[in-house]
C-alpha cells in the first residue's frame, strides 16, 4: 500500500513528514515534487523522519512524500561488473550522459541496464529440486567474470520450466519453480535490502591468507581470506595507493572499491586509473572484475552513509556465487562523519567527540559481514568477503573514536606513519605499531605451501626490528661507533630488512608484486646474513670488515630480480653469504 504524507520540517538532509502511518523503518520514499530518494530513519505516530540521499535545497514544507513499500535495496545481476555507481547504486556514466558532469536532483535511472540482452546458458534442468543459492545458469559477463545465476535465497522447490540457451534481458523470466506457495518465476535480476546481510550456511575459520604480493602485509602482518583489516594514517601517508595495490594484486576474484567521502580529485584519480590498469592475472582491464562505488565529499552526506552497505551487499552477492571478494572502503572515517552529521540533525545525544552513541555497533555490523563461509544451496561452495577499511584520523591521532572502535573489531592493523612517508619509505606501514591476529591461523598454510621455517624466520626478523628501535635511542646519544660489534651487525641487518625487504616500489615492474615464495627466501637470506655475520664475529672478525662485504649489494638488488630467475639467483646469494663470511 502506498502512503502519501506531507513535509512539515526540513533540516539539511533530514526532513520530517506527517501522514506517514503504515510505513516502516528503513523504507524508501520519494520526497517532494522532484521525487528525491530518501529513507525513513525514525517513526513516531504518523510522523516519519527521513534522510534524503540528494541535495534538499529548494524543498518546501507542504510538498508530498510518497512511500515505495520497500527498503533501500540494490539490484544484483549481469551488468554490475565494471560499472561505476554512486552511493545508492545509480550508474554514474549513464547519469553523465543524461545530465552532464553534475548529477541533477531527482534523476531516476535503473542501476542495471534493463534493455541489454545477455547470453544465458542453463545448467539446471526441468525436474531438478533447487533451493536458494543454487546455480541454474551462467552468463559470461566480462572476460574475467562468469556470473552464476542463482535461485533467490527465499525460493525452494522443483523446476517446472527453464529456458534453453539464448539472449535475454535481466527482467525476462528464465525459469519457473514449483514451491509450496505456488509457481514462482525466476529472472536474472535480484533485489536485496542493503542493511540485511545475505544468508550463508556456516562461517569458517579464516586460515587461508589473502595473498597481496606486498611483503610487509603478507609476511609480517597477513590478513586472511574473509578477514578484516584497518589502514589508519594521516593525510599523504599512502592509504589510497596501498588500497590500489591490494585491489590490483591480491588473489581475490572480485574487487569492490568504495570511495566513501574522499576528496573529488583523489576519487577522480581512482576513476581514471582503474579503467586503465591491466589485470596481471588475465592481461585484460582490471575493471573487468571490479565494481567502483564513488561518493565524493561534495555529494549528499546521507548517501555516504549508505554507500558502504551498497558495497558490502554487492560483495556478498558475488561471494554467494563462490568467488573470493575483497572490499576496499576508503575511508570509514568519512562514513562516521556522515553518521555524526545526521545524528546531530536528529538532535540525538552525542557520544565521544560528537559521534553518535551507536558508532561502535554500526562499525561492527559492517565489518561482521566479512567472513569465509559455506554458501547456501545444495552444492557447498566455500567463498569469502575480506574487508579492508582505510581510516583517516584527524591529524593522524590514532586515539580518536573511529580508529579505536575499528581496532576493537578488525584483526589486522596496518598503521601508516607520516614520518616514514616523508622519508619516501613505501608502503609506510609502521612495523612497531602494526599487528595481525591471523598469524597463528595462516601459519599452517605458509609452512605447507611456502616454507616450513616461515614463522621462525618472520619472528626472528621482528625481534631484530624491535631491538633496533631500542638501539636507535643509544645511537642518537653516543653515535653508532660506540656500540659493541654485535649490535653494529644487528643495526646493519635491520637496515637491510627495512630498505631491502619492507620497502617496495609500487611503480617498478618487478618489485610491484612479490610472490610468497620470493618473500620467504628474501627474508631467509637476510636472516642468514645475521647468523653468518654473528658467527664471524665470534671468531674475532671486526664488524667493519663484515659490514663492508660485497655480498650486501647483491642482497639489496634481490627485490628487483624477476620471479622466473629468482630461485637460482637466491641460492647463489645464500652460498656467497656463507662463503664471504667464512673467508673474511
Amino acid at each position: 500500500m502506498i502512503t502519501e504524507g506531507n513535509i512539515i520540517k526540513i533540516a539539511g538532509p533530514v526532513i520530517v513528514a506527517d501522514g506517514m502511518r503504515g510505513t516502516q523503518m528503513h523504507e524508501m520514499v520519494k520526497v517532494g515534487d522532484n521525487k528525491l530518494i530518501g529513507e525513513i530513519i525514525e517513526l513516531e505516530g504518523d510522523t516519519a523522519t527521513i534522510q534524503v540521499y540528494e541535495e534538499t535545497a529548494g524543498l518546501k514544507p507542504g510538498e508530498t512524500v510518497e512511500s515505495t513499500g520497500g527498503p533501500l535495496s540494490v539490484e544484483l545481476g549481469p551488468g554490475i561488473m565494471g560499472s561505476i555507481f554512486d552511493g545508492i547504486q545509480r550508474p554514474l556514466e549513464v547519469i553523465k550522459g543524461l545530465s552532464g558532469s553534475f548529477i541533477e536532483r531527482g534523476v531516476n535511472v535503473p542501476s542495471i541496464d534493463k534493455e541489454k540482452k545477455w547470453t544465458f546458458d542453463p545448467i539446471a534442468k526441468v525436474g531438478d529440486v533447487v533451493s536458494g543459492g543454487d546455480v541454474i545458469g551462467k552468463v559470461q559477463e566480462t572476460s574475467a567474470v562468469l556470473q552464476k545465476i542463482l535461485i533467490p535465497p527465499t525460493i525452494e522447490g522443483k523446476i517446472v520450466s527453464i529456458v534453453s540457451s539464448g539472449s535475454f534481458t535481466v527482467e525476462e523470466d528464465i525459469a519457473e519453480i514449483e514451491t509450496d506457495d505456488g509457481i514462482k518465476k525466476v529472472q536474472m535480476l535480484q533485489k536485496w535490502p542493503v542493511r540485511k546481510g545475505r544468508p550463508y550456511k556456516e562461517k569458517l575459520d579464516p586460515d587461508i591468507p589473502l595473498v597481496t604480493g606486498q611483503r610487509t602485509q603478507d609476511t609480517f602482518f597477513p590478513v586472511a581470506k574473509g578477514g578484516t583489516a584497518a589502514i589508519p594514517g594521516p593525510f599523504g601517508s599512502g592509504k589510497t595507493v596501498t588500497q590500489q595495490q591490494l585491489a590490483k594484486w591480491s588473489d581475490a576474484d572480485i574487487i569492490v572499491y568504495v570511495g566513501c567521502g574522499e576528496r573529488g580529485n583523489e576519487m577522480t584519480e581512482v576513476l581514471l586509473e582503474f579503467p586503465e590498469l591491466e589485470d596481471p592475472k588475465t592481461g585484460n582491464p582490471l575493471m573487468d572484475r571490479t565494481v567502483l562505488i564513488a561518493n565524493t565529499s561534495n555529494m549528499p552526506v546521507a548517501a555516504r552513509e549508505a554507500c558502504v552497505y551498497t558495497g558490502i551487499t554487492i560483495a556478498e552477492y558475488f561471494r554467494d556465487q563462490g568467488y573470493d571478494v575483497a572490499l576496499m572502503a576508503d575511508s570509514t572515517s568519512r562514513w562516521a562523519e556522515a553518521m555524526r552529521e545526521i545524528s546531530g540533525r536528529l538532535e540525538e545525544m552525542p557520544g565521544e567527540e560528537g559521534y553518535p552513541a551507536y558508532l561502535a555497533s554500526r562499525l561492527a555490523q559492517f565489518y561482521e559481514r566479512a567472513g569465509r563461509v559455506t554458501t547456501i544451496g545444495n552444492e557447498d561452495k566455500v567463498a569469502s568477503v575480506s574487508v579492508i577499511g582505510a581510516v583517516s584520523p584527524p591529524g593522524g591521532d590514532l586515539s580518536e573514536p573511529v580508529t579505536q572502535n575499528t581496532l576493537r573489531i578488525c584483526k589486522v592493523f596496518w598503521a601508516l606513519d607520516a614520518s616514514l612517508a616523508d622519508k619516501r619509505h613505501f608502503p609506510s606501514i609502521d612495523w612497531l605499531q602494526s599487528y595481525s591476529l591471523y598469524i597463528d591461523s595462516v601459519q599452517g598454510w605458509w609452512e605447507e605451501t611456502v616454507g616450513n621455517q616461515w614463522r621462525e624466520t618472520r619472528d626472528e626478523a621482528m625481534i631484530l626490528l624491535q631491538k633496533e628501535s631500542e638501539l636507535q635511542e643509544i645511537v642518537q646519544l653516543v653515535g653508532p661507533d660506540a656500540l659493541p660489534d654485535s649490535e653494529q651487525i644487528t643495526l646493519e641487518t635491520t637496515r637491510m630488512i627495512r630498505e631491502d625487504f619492507l620497502q617496495q616500489n609500487a611503480y617498478d615492474d618487478v618489485d610491484t608484486y612479490c610472490s610468497p615464495s620470493k618473500q620467504y627466501e628474501m627474508l631467509k637470506t637476510i636472516v642468514l646474513f645475521q647468523k653468518e655475520a654473528t658467527s664471524a664475529l665470534n671468531r674475532g672478525v671486526e664488524s667493519k670488515s663484515i659490514i663492508d662485504l660485497p655480498i650486501k649489494e647483491e642482497i639489496g638488488r634481490m627485490k628487483f630480480v624477476a620471479e622466473d630467475i629468482f630461485p637460482e639467483k637466491v641460492k647463489e646469494i645464500q652460498a656467497d653469504i656463507v662463503k664471504q663470511c667464512s673467508e673474511v
